[in-house]
Parts: structure tokens; sequence; C-alpha cells
């Protein structure tokens, strides 16, 4: 079903949020369960798990994007903010478990769809998306990986600047870049910086971005970050990769992959 109803760019409203200490301000809080549980799972996680097949296809979908086997008997979305402390750990706890044990096999397929809380997480979803498909997960990966360290230099910069980024507007996208090296570390995975600023200038897929992530929240009850749905479902109290993990265990089969490339 297609979400094509126009939407007012960046209603000022939504976007006009200042950082504050460590973006607290944001529209979307943190998860409510946060502080539960963080264990790691156990590589036991998906018993006898074949030969990785599956973990370098990425495809583009209406609201995100899709890595692994789209045909996977499970289909888990992950809702993230990339300026949730919350979805970094999640990232860093799920490491090659996820990847590697039900990804890479087939077993499952993450979605993964950005959730704009405010202008900055604007500006670093595009900036994932500005090398396409293929070096998607990547970006998306590095961005979360490297919160901790430009995270509290956008907490940490003056209010004047934060109020530019908060704008949402490609000014506003360009100077969060430029500010927070952002930039520069795409441009080190083989972009260049004409092409980064193209990217971030492009209003229409701002918008597109925008209108999907309403949609989303809409659709799935989002109330915090990150939020997962299993096969279309909310998982509710389900906000770490110890609990997740616990499900996905549970539900997702895994006796019998899915043949590479099938239809």
């Amino acid at each position: 079903m297609k979400h094509s109803r126009p939407i007012r760019y960046i209603a000022r409203a939504r976007l006009a949020l200042g950082l504050g200490l460590a973006l607290a301000s944001a529209i979307l809080p943190a998860s409510p369960a946060a502080a539960q549980d963080s264990g790691e799972a156990t590589r036991e996680s998906f018993a006898d798990a074949p030969e990785a097949v599956w973990i370098g296809k990425v495809e583009e979908t209406e609201r995100g994007h899709l890595i692994g086997n789209p045909q996977a008997g499970g289909q888990l979305i992950e809702f993230i903010s990339y300026t949730c402390s919350h979805c970094a750990s999640f990232v860093r706890e799920s490491g090659p478990t996820l990847d590697l044990v039900a990804i890479a096999p087939g077993h499952l397929a993450l979605e993964v769809r950005p959730v704009i809380r405010n202008g900055l997480d604007l500006a670093i979803t595009q900036l994932a998306r500005c090398a396409g498909p293929e070096k998607f997960r990547d970006l998306h990966s590095m961005f979360l990986y490297t919160q901790d360290q430009w995270l509290p230099k956008a907490a940490n910069a003056p209010a004047s600047q934060q109020a530019i980024w908060m704008r949402g507007d490609a000014a506003g996208r360009l100077n969060a870049a430029r500010a927070l090296d952002l930039d520069d570390m795409v441009a080190a995975r083989g972009l260049t910086l004409p092409q980064i600023n193209d990217c971030l200038q492009d209003n229409a897929a701002a918008k597109a971005i925008i209108a999907a992530s309403q949609a989303d929240r809409a659709e799935f009850d989002i109330k915090g970050t990150p939020t997962f749905a299993l096969n279309g479902e909310t998982l509710e109290g389900v906000y770490s990769w110890a609990q997740l993990s616990q499900v996905l265990q549970e539900r997702v089969e895994t006796a019998t992959p899915p043949a590479q490339g099938g239809e």
C-alpha cells in the first residue's frame, strides 16, 4: 500500500526541538524498558545455521531497507532513531549473532526503518542512504557504532547551532553533517563531498523520509525506540536484544532454510 499523501515539509511543531542534553527532548522517548536486561544471546539462538549466503543482500523498500532474504519465514522490522542511545546498544549487543546465525542463512530478514525524532535524525538518515542500497548496511552500522563519538559533540554544541539543525531544512542538514564530521565519515567510504552535499540537499527525499516515519508511527503504534515488529505484529514490551532474541528463538523457524534467490 502506497503512502503518497503529501505532507508539509518538516512541520515546525514537530522538528523545532532543541537537542538539549544528549537530545533528551526528542519527540519519542527512549524505550520504557531500556533499563531492563541487556544480556547477550548466545550463538545457540538459532540451531544448525548453514553457511552464510544472505548477509550481503540489501534492497530499498517503501519505508526503509531490507537486509537478507525477502522470502524468509521471519520478517523483522527494526524501528530506530540514530540519536537514540538504546538503538546503538541494540546494534552492539545483537552483533554477529543476529547477522550470521539468523539473517545470513536466510531464516530472518531485517528491515531497518528510521524514526525521525528531530532534525539530526533526518540528516543522518539521508546520509545513510546516500550511497544506495549496496552501502546502506555499512553506513547504518557506522553511525550507530560511532554514536558515542558524535552524539556528545551534538549535545555540547551551542544552542544557536542546535537550532539550525532542528530546522530540518537543507541548510540545517548540511550544517549538522559538517559540524559533526558526519560527511567525512561517509566520504571515507567512497563518496565525494559534492555527492554528499547533493544528497543532503534533496528535499524530496527528506519529505519522503518524514512521511514514512509518520506512517510507521501511526500503523505500528511506536512509543519509543527501538521498537520491533515481527511478521507485521508489533512486539509489545520488547526493547532490547535480550528480549528480542528470546522471541526469535520461540517464533522463527530455522530447520529448513530457504534457497538463495528464491521467489
